[in-house]
């Protein structure tokens, strides 16, 4: 299995936020180990390999992981940091965490 991280800077030439705290949870977890390869989606370079990844993949935010398996055909995107560690690092999750980041994630949604 290869793990991709693709973290964004932002025009201002300012690291996003949200990459800076995965990172900061992945580095204090052990969980950067897991990672084989950590891509830069840089907002004012277009062909920045993680901007290309984002295009060839049709992903929208930052940031996310691509896991490819040779178990599977197609690369999984995971644009939510703890549905990553629960469904590629089998690592064990507080499912209030996962739906506030999901929430967070997605401005469109909102509980009824």
């Amino acid at each position: 299995m290869k793990i991709t991280f693709v973290k964004k800077i932002l025009v201002d030439g300012s690291p996003c936020s949200k990459c800076a705290d995965v990172i900061n949870k992945l580095e204090s977890s052990g969980q950067m180990a897991r990672i084989d390869e950590v891509l830069i989606a840089d907002e004012r370079d277009a062909l920045s390999p993680g901007m290309q990844i984002a295009k060839k993949f049709n992903v929208d935010r930052a940031p996310f992981f691509v896991v490819e398996d040779e178990q599977t055909k197609e690369p999984r995107i995971y644009t939510v940091y703890l549905k990553f560690v629960k469904e590629v690092l089998e690592q064990k999750t507080n499912e209030k965490d996962e739906l506030t980041e999901i929430m967070q994630n997605n401005s469109d949604l909102d509980f009824l």
